[in-house]
């Protein structure tokens, strides 16, 4: 785990409904035999917001993810996006939605071009008949021509990797793969940006890097991030609310300095009740 300072933006947000719920779970449970991954968590995502999950490994932070995502379906509870119960709605159709995310372990076609995986990030919201796709002719190829200026226009500007648009995914540093898969998700026009453990593996100036591409994503596209992260000091720099999970629970919630201090996060990641220790965890990281 690194530590990461944020610098502060000067760009003015756009106008958000503030305090308004863009997802809430209610309830969630979720069970792998005998395995209680998740148990009643309970917890909702303000609309511009960064809200951050953490906990131990185990915690069930990823089963959460999945279960938000559609890719797990609960025992109980639910999952409300924009107001509307999307536990019996398929994946893609929450992608649809305006639902986005990226995974704990790079998920791209290492084979294909930068260009193209963004590209695929799309795919939900094409309109394109099989005809038209398969023979490559009117509104096929105008959407297709329109969908990559605007990737290259603001997306592929936006994360700075215009100097591998044309490259192998599979050539690519661990860091700027990272960076592409964020870049799809974006592609996807999301309404709400799931993050994966969005800096794991990365060095120091790597994580800086996404952790400005966060930021940036909020505040300037007006897009909302709930993520799982382990580098406490990115959570505690870019989270406007942090959940914290042990043992498929939520044993708080709040601000960032609140959950800190928390005598039930100190004992999940310390097994002690030594404040020091665990401030000064989360500064230097593991």
């Amino acid at each position: 785990m690194q530590t990461t300072e944020v610098s502060s933006l000067t760009t003015s947000p756009p106008p958000t409904l503030a305090g308004q719920e863009i997802l809430s779970v209610d309830g969630l449970s979720l069970s792998f035999g005998g395995v209680k991954a998740l148990q009643h968590v309970s917890f909702s995502v303000e609309e511009g917001s960064v809200t951050s999950v953490i906990g131990p490994n185990g915690a069930g932070k990823t089963s959460l993810f999945n279960s938000i995502s559609g890719f797990y379906t609960p025992s109980e509870g639910n999952v409300n996006f924009l107001g509307k119960n999307v536990n019996k709605i398929a994946p893609p159709d929450r992608a649809a939605m305006g639902m986005a995310r990226t995974f704990q372990n790079i998920a791209l076609f290492k084979g294909m071009t930068v260009l193209d995986n963004i590209k695929l990030g799309r795919h939900a919201h094409l309109k394109t008949n099989i005809l038209e796709a398969l023979f490559y002719f009117g509104p096929a190829q105008r959407t297709e021509a329109a969908l990559r200026r605007e990737i290259e226009e603001k997306i592929i500007d936006f994360l700075e990797i215009d100097h591998i648009r044309n490259s192998s995914v599979g050539a690519l540093s661990y860091g700027l793969q990272k960076r592409v898969e964020l870049a799809r998700a974006l592609a996807m026009q999301p309404k709400i940006l799931l993050l994966d453990e969005p800096v794991a593996g990365m060095n120091r100036e790597e994580t800086e890097d996404m952790a400005r591409f966060i930021l940036d994503v909020k505040e300037e596209w007006g897009v909302t991030v709930l993520m799982v992260e382990h580098d406490m000091g990115l959570v505690m720099d870019i989270s406007d609310h942090v959940v914290c999970l042990n043992f498929g629970q939520v044993i708080t919630q709040g601000l960032p300095d609140e959950v800190q201090g928390h005598p039930d996060v100190i004992s999940a990641y310390l097994g002690s009740g030594d404040v020091t220790a665990l401030r000064k965890k989360f500064k230097e990281g593991r």
